[in-house]
């Protein structure tokens, strides 16, 4: 029996893991755990989404008001885009929404089942960047919007679809991996060549640290999402976890904020399909986040390393001279 003096402390196995570095590579078995938890994830993100709005667009009674939320002056379609693609008639709204929804719907099947994931995974870490694009914001000085609408900059207020691209793009990087309908039915799925995890890590980190830092300094803005009343834990969680210093508990953080939030927006008074895509988004992030307590962020570009050497980490290692 190990004696302290007084004044010690000896951290248990939980602490000592929680705040220790993750691994700098990953194992096959590793990385398709990966895969399957951010497949579940984001396809969680497209499967409601889809079917949420595909169900109302294809019945009569709610397609009109369906169409009106994405196109009224706080809705999601600005008034370039709705010219861009509404002008002369060949596409209107209501079938541009249909077939926006329809494919959301597909990929996040596709991407549950594990199929046809890296395709997937790239063109909607792509179209992400349209919805902050096609956001109508007004946000030009001394000029009053007549209309209800955005006034808080886009990148702001979809700061969620920036991150959910960045898990995207992680996931592309890794395909379907072993437990999928790729591997079983296909026997393909697996990386042509190992992943980077520490470039992986740093993106996983960070696209998950930017929602928590944003949504807490720009808290109480206009349309700007957080998932706490506490702005103060929101910004310490992005910035724990963006420093690449005690990434996993952040990550624990994390997950019992998100938990909380999703818990707190369900209501009894809404359908099942309501529940769901009021934290269709939030599926995502406690994919990514539950990834980031068992694995950490990976030891690219810390904090501390940083300081170490902050010349090397931002332009890279002096190259060595050839041997004479």
């Amino acid at each position: 029996m190990t004696v302290l003096n007084s004044g010690q402390f000896k951290a248990g196995p939980l602490a000592r893991g929680l705040a220790g570095p993750g691994p700098d590579s990953l194992t096959l078995k590793d990385e398709a755990l990966i895969a399957l938890w951010l497949r579940l994830g984001i396809g969680m993100v497209f499967l409601i989404g889809g079917w949420w709005k595909l169900s109302r667009a294809l019945d009569p009674a709610r397609a009109e008001a369906l169409v009106s939320r994405y196109t009224a002056p706080d809705g999601y379609i600005n008034a370039f885009f709705q010219d861009y693609l509404f002008t002369g008639g060949w596409i209107t709204p209501w079938s541009f929404l249909t077939a926006l929804s329809a494919l959301e719907l597909v990929a996040g099947i596709v991407l549950i089942a594990g199929i046809f994931v890296r395709p997937m995974a790239i063109l909607f870490g792509l179209m992400l960047w349209s919805f902050v694009a096609a956001l109508p914001v007004m946000t030009t000085p001394g000029l009053a919007a007549e209309d209800k609408t955005f006034l808080t900059p886009a990148l702001i207020v979809q700061i969620r679809d920036v991150g959910l691209s960045g898990l995207c793009f992680v996931l592309a990087a890794l395909g379907s991996g072993a437990w999928s309908v790729d591997h079983a039915a296909f026997g393909r799925g697996q990386v042509a060549s190992r992943p980077n995890w520490p470039a992986l890590g740093l993106v996983l980190r960070l696209s998950v640290a930017a929602v928590f830092i944003t949504g807490g300094f720009f808290y109480g803005l206009d349309h700007v999402k957080s998932w706490s009343n506490l702005p103060i834990l929101m910004i310490a969680i992005g910035l724990v976890m963006a420093s690449g210093h005690g990434v996993r508990l952040a990550a624990l953080a994390a997950l019992v904020v998100l938990i909380v939030y999703c818990v707190s927006v369900m209501s009894a008074d809404k359908t099942l399909w309501g529940n769901l895509n009021a934290i269709k988004r939030e599926a995502a992030f406690i994919a990514a986040a539950a990834v980031l307590l068992r694995y950490s962020g990976g030891p690219a570009f810390t904090l501390g390393r940083f300081f170490a050497a902050p010349v090397e980490a931002l332009f890279g290692a002096r190259a060595k001279s050839p041997q004479a």
